[in-house]
């Protein structure tokens, strides 16, 4: 699994002009499953996720979780992260998990999200997505296991 975070201050996801999640300060998952990844890879990354030290303390430092931050969470699902683009000029989504597979986990990620003490939001799988945001810093980490 791959995912790109960034803190925001705000962000919202609309499919066909209309708003699927939405939260206000917290993080903005992009979410990727790859061909093998399992349950295991999503409760590891969950859990990377809700512990990452990435909101500032009253000294301006990266020194608190979201869930003492008292941050939300956008979850968007993002296939393209598997683009592989170092061969030719069309990306290559080999590694990628297959739609199916890919949505099973996708679900799972968000069902073990919600189990934190985080309030999670969603993107919708395989829809087209206008994604908004604030970034706040910026900050933004890659996670992969």
């Amino acid at each position: 699994m791959k995912a790109v975070l960034q803190r925001v201050k705000e962000a919202h996801v609309d499919v066909g002009g209309k708003t699927v999640g939405a939260i206000g300060r917290g993080l903005l998952v992009f979410l990727a499953v790859g061909k093998g990844d399992t349950q295991k890879e999503a409760d590891v990354l969950v859990k990377k996720i809700v512990e990452l030290r990435i909101f500032e303390d009253t000294e301006g430092k990266m020194n608190i979780a979201a869930p003492q931050a008292g941050a939300a969470v956008l979850v968007v699902p993002q296939f393209t992260l598997y683009g592989d683009c170092s061969n030719g000029r069309r990306p290559s989504f080999d590694q990628a998990a297959d739609p199916r597979t890919a949505e099973v986990l996708y679900q799972y990620f968000i069902g073990q999200l919600k189990k934190t003490n985080v309030n999670v939001e969603s993107g919708q799988f395989r829809a087209m997505m206008d994604v908004h945001l604030v970034n706040d810093g910026p900050v933004t980490f890659i996670l992969e296991n």
